[in-house]
């Protein structure tokens, strides 16, 4: 029997209509999109370079006015900020872009995981995990040691983050599909 379960890439489960809080990062895409779909399984599955704010996040049947109201109350507490990605960092089989400041992406995600407390970060599977931008989770650290250093060279880059997008799992691919401006 087909569940239209499939794996992330990241190994996730994500159904259909599995959704997820994000910033998306077109300032940053250029620099990473050729590594990211190379070495970034998640990657494979659309969607451009991005810091989740909250995955998963409610199945998108579950996402009507009132949750979609209080999705922009809480964003619009937010003030519109700046990132600066200037070095690369690395978790166990993860290369990722560090982004400096790092605690206005933590309260996007402190705000809602608060709001749904029935929807931890990562499942609540990780503990804290810091905001990155990840470049790569496959290929083995010879090939994350080389695409940092190149990528080092054409750092450091410089976001304006001013929206938290929902994206949707459909059809095997991550699509926008509605978007909170910070700062009302």
């Amino acid at each position: 029997m087909d569940t239209g379960t499939q794996d992330s890439g990241a190994g996730w489960p994500v159904a259909a209509g599995t959704t997820a809080l994000s910033v998306l990062l077109p300032e940053v895409d250029p620099l990473v999109r050729d590594w990211r779909g190379r070495y970034d399984t998640a990657a494979r599955n659309g969607g451009s370079a991005h810091l989740t704010v909250l995955f998963p996040f409610l199945h998108r049947d579950r996402i009507r006015g009132p949750q979609r109201a209080a999705l922009a109350a809480l964003y619009a507490r937010h003030q519109p900020f700046t990132v600066t990605f200037g070095r690369c960092g690395s978790f166990p089989g993860v290369l990722h872009l560090a982004p400096e400041p790092a605690a206005p992406l933590r309260a996007l995600t402190e705000a809602a995981a608060a709001r749904w407390p029935s929807q931890p970060p990562y499942g609540g599977l990780l503990g804290a995990v810091e905001p990155h931008v990840t470049v790569a989770n496959s290929g083995g650290p010879r090939v994350h040691r080389r695409i940092a250093a190149q990528l080092t060279a054409r750092l450091p880059v410089t976001a304006r983050v001013s929206r938290v997008e929902l994206v949707v799992h459909e059809e095997g691919r991550w699509h926008p599909w509605l978007g909170f401006p910070l700062g009302g």
